[in-house]
């Protein structure tokens, strides 16, 4: 009885001591975020990709095109068929005498030292970012860059839910076919691109790098207004707060993970209830334990005010997409739950342009397709065991 009094005493103490150290790092970490600051509108093209084949050789091309600096920024970088792809071709243009810098975080770096000596020799600066540090590890080790950035010469950019890894182009046969959005952006966005990877690389490297000509070439106006807003760990549930109170008509949210939280789920429901046709669209399997769990408690309500939720089936959905009344499209890195809205690094693409909104939306059509409608009826039938992971997933939903 002494030494299980000692044991429940010692894990007491140690649940304490982790939930202070999440709660200060937290809260030191929200004062030091600045005011928000709404972005400017800027004019610029983009391109749009759902499938990571043809992201990829895309992506490549404008590598290989590359003639003065490669910025590229990633939250999970494995070194895979792909992963080896991208490395060799950033090796071989930092021989060129082309400057590469690659970011990737901490926690989703996956390749070997031997490798990362080796482009280091070629001349590519590689740099993990988010690297957890005392004080507030527990805290420093939840809070990830999940943006995922590429600036080519100032001129190109890149920005969505696509990281480096085989299971993104469908090779892996846990998930078989991925579905995510990623966007190619030229004109006057790509400098907002270009300063957050700047930003990010000081934070993490504290090297601060010359704004000149180099970085911040003259770039032309597209025919696409647009708005880039980068967060770090605030501001994103009050732009999904501002589209869904924006809502006159429909509204889509399409997103790898649904953790709404009490106050987005409760202006979800508003939306409903004056008349805004909203589908969701989830997948219906799942990469990380309890997140599809966590999802459930916030089903039942918008069902009962006749929104559509459905779960894409045929592979994993890993998309994150808003869309209003046709009018607005939000793309980019964040999902829809409490972990992107609190805690990660995002960034996220406003688009106001209808016709280009158009091709969004057949995009989420050819997903429908492949999507099963979840009903009242298919929330009366889970288990007793499902609706326990519910209540335990409901605990962790704030780190899913």
């Amino acid at each position: 009885m002494t030494l299980l009094f000692y044991i429940i005493l010692a894990l007491i103490i140690m649940i304490f001591f982790v939930i202070l150290d999440f709660k200060l790092g937290k809260q030191k970490h929200r004062k030091s975020i600045p005011a928000y600051e709404e972005p400017e509108m800027r004019q610029s093209e983009c391109t749009f990709f759902a499938h990571g084949d043809e992201l990829f050789d895309h992506l490549f091309a404008s590598i290989r095109q590359a003639n003065d600096h490669i910025h590229m920024m990633f939250y999970i970088f494995r070194e895979d068929n792909i992963g080896k792809k991208m490395l060799s071709l950033i090796e071989d243009k930092a021989k060129e005498g082309v400057e590469v810098r690659l970011l990737v975080d901490w926690v989703g770096w996956k390749v070997s030292r031997k490798t990362k000596k080796r482009l280091l020799r070629a001349g590519v600066s590689v740099q993990q970012s988010n690297r957890p540090r005392f004080p507030f590890i527990i805290y420093k080790l939840n809070e990830r860059n999940h943006r995922k950035i590429t600036v080519i010469d100032g001129k190109k950019g890149y920005l969505g839910g696509f990281n480096v890894g085989d299971e993104y182009l469908g090779r892996d046969p846990k998930f078989g076919l991925w579905r995510d959005y990623h966007l190619f952006i030229e004109g006057e966005s790509v400098s907002d691109l270009q300063e957050q990877f700047l930003l990010d690389w000081k934070q993490n490297t504290e090297e601060a790098i010359e704004k000149n000509q180099r970085l911040f070439p003259s770039l032309q106006p597209g025919s696409l207004k647009m708005q880039l807003k980068a967060s770090n760990g605030a501001y994103v549930e009050e732009s999904f707060a501002q589209l869904i109170n924006q809502a006159k008509r429909s509204l889509f949210i399409g997103s790898p993970y649904f953790i709404p939280g009490e106050a987005l789920h409760a202006r979800l429901i508003e939306a409903a209830k004056r008349g805004v046709d909203i589908q969701i669209l989830l997948p219906k399997n799942q990469d990380h334990p309890f997140v599809q769990e966590a999802a459930y408690p916030y089903f039942k309500a918008l069902l009962e005010e006749g929104c559509d939720i459905h779960q894409f089936y045929r592979g994993f959905f890993h998309s994150k997409a808003v869309i209003v009344d046709d009018e607005i499209c939000d793309i980019g890195t964040a999902n829809f739950d409490l972990r992107s809205f609190h805690i990660n690094y995002e960034m996220n693409c406003f688009i106001y342009d209808e016709q280009w909104i158009e091709q969004i939306k057949q995009e989420i059509k050819k997903d429908l397709v492949y999507s099963q409608r979840v009903t009242l009826e298919d929330l009366k039938k889970r288990s007793v065991f499902d609706r326990m992971k519910e209540v335990i997933s409901s605990t962790l939903a704030p780190l899913l």
